[in-house]
């Protein structure tokens, strides 16, 4: 970017400041206000001729506008302030945008800080203006304690990154609002009930793989983010942009999407076309943060310059990136297709570390095995006993001997009281489990396990 693109991004910030504090210290009308008004339209018609919309939003601690992060928290940090109060966390400034409107959103801003008003009434519709909102209240029922509750979520989830897709699909732009509502559902569940959330991605749903594995990428990105100390608007925003990082694939046709075979070389430069059409896709989505478009071009490229679109090589990718990859690698490997068999869980991480440092952040994918375990939870195991049981629990010290609940004897027959082992404990009794032959499936036993965590 030019250091004029810059310089002009960060003025529209200083002036949406300025016109902002002027609506507190002066009477309505006063000539100062007419001045920082027409001072930040000059700023939004300069932005415009470069591009028909502006997008200001934040992430963290930084102020965005349009991808570029703009430095000044000394300046900026009312701004950001009187914004997360009200729960806003993107403005959208579409061209043809008047001083009026301008007038009439920072008015509806400064009142609405003033009286402490945070509801969808604070901003009014305006033309050329989108207001972006966090959901501080997921709509979720019953309680996240439930398996069964999480199951439902899980499966609303999936159904409506359909709805996403096919709107994508049909009218150029993913629905944003449902999108938001449902990733506030997912993140909720993520902080308050990880496990048994990580747990229903292992489900292997093949008729509607592209849906779930948007949904299972979103959950497990959330599960990494939130490992690593990640939570609130933060978390949704990882969330949003790992559920839509492969939305550009609506272009891609049909026949070479679902392929049953390896694609040919003509075929698969087609195919990488995907995370073009991804990122403007959704930079030119209203209310969609400027996040998602980052990872949607960046979450095949990779840190030693590999990957794809050719010649996008970064010094450095976005967290974001890194974590969805992650996640996007993973639910691809162990999700069986009919082009690819499902791989156990100790290869994908084998394949994730391999060339460790070059192509994957070797301390964020040591974290994503300690999170996820070599047996993940939710898994039918066979143990070194002749027993069968469930993983409840990853150990993180240990990934390959997680807690357990055993189910069967040895014999294969249930028992009428079910117990609970921590495998990485040491025991000097010889019948006790010690460690996890390998993994099995749950059909072959008519078991739910994720019923019997």
């Amino acid at each position: 970017m030019s250091a004029g693109g810059l310089q002009a991004r960060d003025e529209l910030l200083r002036r949406f400041a300025a016109a902002l504090r002027s609506t507190q210290l002066y009477s309505k009308g006063h000539p100062l206000i007419g001045r920082n008004l027409e001072a930040l339209s000059a700023a939004v018609q300069l932005l415009h001729g470069l591009q028909p919309n502006t997008v200001v939003g934040m992430v963290g601690d930084e102020m965005i506008v349009d991808d570029v992060p703009i430095a000044g928290a000394d300046t900026l940090g009312p701004l950001m302030k009187r914004l997360r109060q009200l729960g806003v966390e993107r403005v959208a400034i579409e061209r043809g945008v008047t001083v009026d409107e301008l007038a009439v959103f920072v008015y509806a801003i400064a009142d609405a800080a003033a009286t402490g008003a945070a509801d969808q009434a604070v901003v009014p519709p305006l033309a050329h203006i989108r207001v972006g909102r966090v959901h501080v209240e997921p709509r979720v029922e019953g309680s996240l304690a439930d398996m069964a509750t999480i199951k439902r979520l899980y499966s609303d989830a999936v159904s409506v990154a359909g709805s996403v897709w096919e709107s994508a699909r049909t009218e150029s732009q993913p629905d944003a609002t449902i999108s938001r509502t449902m990733i506030d559902g997912l993140a909720q569940a993520v902080s308050q009930n990880r496990t048994a959330l990580l747990a229903l991605t292992t489900l292997k749903n093949y008729d509607n793989y592209t849906f779930t594995h948007m949904v299972n990428v979103s959950i497990l990105t959330m599960g990494q983010a939130r490992g690593l100390g990640i939570d609130g608007p933060l978390l949704r925003e990882f969330g949003l942009a790992a559920l839509l990082h492969d939305i550009g694939k609506v272009r891609t046709p049909i026949d070479i999407l679902n392929k049953p075979d390896t694609l040919t070389e003509t075929e698969f430069a087609i195919m990488k076309r995907h995370v073009v059409d991804g990122a403007e896709i959704l930079r030119r989505t209203p209310d969609i943060p400027a996040l998602a478009p980052v990872v949607a071009f960046e979450h095949h490229l990779r840190l030693d310059g590999t990957g794809y679109p050719g010649g996008a090589s970064r010094a450095s990718l976005n967290v974001g990136t890194m974590l969805c990859s992650i996640a996007d690698v993973y639910d691809a490997m162990r999700s069986q297709r009919a082009y690819q068999q499902a791989f156990p869980t100790d290869r994908i991480l084998a394949v994730l570390k391999r060339n460790d440092g070059t192509q994957f952040d070797q301390h964020l994918v040591r974290r994503f095995a300690q999170l996820i375990g070599i047996y993940p939870a939710g898994n039918l195991v066979r143990l070194n006993t002749g027993e069968i049981a469930v993983v409840l629990k990853v150990n993180a010290s240990d990934p390959n001997r997680p807690q357990v609940r055993v189910l069967l004897d040895r014999t294969g027959r249930r028992l009428e009281l079910a117990y609970e082992v921590h495998l990485w404990e040491t025991s000097e009794d010889p019948e006790r489990p010690t460690s996890i032959v390998a993994p099995l499936d749950p059909a072959d036993f008519d078991l739910d396990p994720l019923t019997l965590m």
